[in-house]
């Protein structure tokens, strides 16, 4: 996949799910990589959709062990969904400080899954 075409899929992943403090961006992206990896590609094929399943609690189990959580407002400690959680964040330089480590972390627990 090039990269244009992958910066276009992972637009609303940013900020837990389009800045709602949802579940982490960089987990997002790598649950589609697994996907990319292990997923069905035929509806029927169970096999698949549940090796899916597994690698992906595996991945969520591993990331948790690091940081506690997969879900955005937790790992930064401030909910940007609303005006003051953001600012807060965009203050204490939580998106340039934080999020390349929870990138990091995905890139490390994917390097040991795929």
């Amino acid at each position: 996949m090039d990269r244009q075409l992958a910066l276009k899929l992972a637009t609303g992943l940013g900020g837990g799910l389009a800045c709602l403090g949802k579940t982490c961006g960089a987990v997002n992206g790598a649950l589609m990589v697994i996907g990319l990896k292990f997923g069905r590609s035929k509806l029927e094929d169970i096999e698949a959709k549940e090796e899916t399943y597994k690698v992906t609690q595996d991945f969520i189990k591993r990331f948790e062990t690091i940081n506690d959580s997969i879900i955005c407002r937790d790992l930064l400690g401030c909910d940007i969904s609303s005006i003051e959680g953001m600012n807060y964040a965009e203050k204490n330089d939580l998106f340039k400080v934080r999020c390349p480590q929870f990138v990091e972390d995905s890139s490390k627990i994917l390097e040991t899954i795929l």
